[in-house]
């Protein structure tokens, strides 16, 4: 099974054409909730560990997404600046996910060491913005309905 990195502008292109694509927003609730590509749903790969204050993997990250969505799901991950994406699609794809593609710059863009957007994000590009966080695509429920 092969990943794709893939561009916002490609991630809106798959997200319009194909009904059944899923975007799977990887950041933190906070950072979700803060808006988000449309129709979205949140599942975090990582988050802050109160005890050492430094990001930990969720280590339900694979499982809550095995229990809403197949194999075969054509699956876009994203992230604020492509980082925890590649993570969560190297995750998914090693978990046999067979669609999976990482959209590389992320919501927020990503940046040089300088600040420099080296790779334009989606909110960045002017794409839609959804901030609503309707509640079957939050990750508290999401994870109530993993077996």
């Amino acid at each position: 099974m092969s990943l794709k990195n893939i561009t916002p502008e490609q991630a809106k292109q798959i997200l319009e054409s194909d009904g059944t694509a899923v975007y799977i927003d990887v950041r933190t609730e906070p950072e979700f909730v803060n808006g988000h590509v449309p129709k979205a749903v949140n599942i975090p790969v990582v988050w802050p560990d109160p005890a050492t204050r430094q990001m930990k993997p969720n280590p339900d990250f694979v499982n809550v997404v095995s229990a809403h969505f197949s194999k075969g799901k054509r699956i876009i991950v994203g992230c604020q600046a492509g980082g925890r994406s590649q993570f969560a699609a190297e995750l998914l794809t090693q978990d046999g996910f067979e669609d999976v593609s990482n959209m590389q710059g992320g919501f927020g863009g990503a940046r040089d060491p300088m600040g420099r957007v080296i790779a334009p994000g989606w909110s960045q590009l002017g794409f839609p913005v959804e901030m609503e966080s309707p509640p079957d695509r939050s990750y508290a429920s999401l994870q109530k309905n993993v077996g």
